[in-house]
């Protein structure tokens, strides 16, 4: 199954398709995790603290072996002082997140409407928790992205197979949040449909970023490094701010803290394996 899907992206030529395919991807697992909506109402907590966990854990372990190492690398190979790429775009990444986080209105799953974060606006409290998972999935979508752009690039370092893993790791992280989203609002009183239409499209951004991602990198190939560190800055910066702080909100904190467990290992063990 690997190699068939490996041979497909192999098949196509422009790493801008390919990163808007393996966000497709991504994408589809998010709608597939909010259709869970048609099916139940609600969610045992400690499941969803174990999933967002486990979501947490996925983006950690991307940052670093399919964003930072391979940053490192390229740096090291191009007989630069390895260390400073890495550094600048990771710490740019962050910084890009936390102006989005000041300044664009969102509120995380499980908190209350007055605790919406970003610019004061009255819009409705679904319109708002669509667009927090929305801005946790731009990095995700750039990353994707960057890592195409530098396979097509032919940069040492950059995989076609990692790119694969990252894609394959996000998508299975996404599940989860697709339901993270579409639950909540159905407790709201919203209609199933309304509900899944919310949870699928805060995803629909990850395609776009892929692309841009992709091209960028493609048309300066020397920011490879910074983009690659810069995509992982802005994941962690999601899952310090975001993900983790949700996850502690309940008495499953060690469900949640062995969901990210086992999110770190699969995504390691992807990375490893196909990159």
């Amino acid at each position: 199954m690997l190699d068939q899907i490996l041979s497909f992206f192999e098949s196509v030529d422009s790493p801008v398709t390919q990163a808007v395919y393996a966000t497709l991807f991504t994408w589809g697992l998010t709608a597939l995790g909010a259709s869970f909506v048609f099916f139940f109402k609600t969610m045992n907590r400690a499941i969803f603290d174990g999933m967002l966990g486990f979501t947490g854990g996925v983006m950690v372990a991307a940052s670093y072996w399919s964003l930072l190492a391979p940053a490192i690398e390229l740096s090291e190979n191009a007989g630069g002082i390895p260390w400073v790429p890495a550094a600048l775009g990771f710490a740019g990444g962050a910084l890009f997140l936390f102006g989005l986080d000041k300044v664009m209105p969102h509120l995380h799953i499980n908190f209350k409407k007055e605790e919406a974060e970003g610019v004061k606006t009255d819009w409705h409290r679904s319109t708002l928790l669509v667009l927090a998972i929305t801005l946790h999935n731009i990095p995700e979508g750039l990353a994707v992205g960057v890592l195409f752009g530098g396979v097509a690039a032919g940069f040492d370092g950059a995989t076609l197979g990692g790119a694969v893993a990252l894609a394959i790791g996000i998508g299975i992280q996404n599940f989860p949040e697709g339901m993270a989203v579409s639950m909540p609002l159905r407790r709201q009183g919203l209609s199933r449909w309304k509900s899944f239409n919310y949870g699928q499209l805060s995803a629909i951004v990850e395609p776009v970023a892929a692309a841009f991602g992709a091209w960028a990198v493609m048309t300066f190939q020397p920011i490879l490094p910074y983009a690659l560190a810069f995509a992982a800055g802005a994941m962690i910066y999601v899952v310090v701010e975001e993900v983790i702080p949700e996850t502690q909100r309940d008495r499953y904190t060690d469900v949640a803290t062995l969901g990210f467990i086992g999110g770190f290992i699969v995504m390691m063990v992807l990375d490893v394996a196909l990159g």
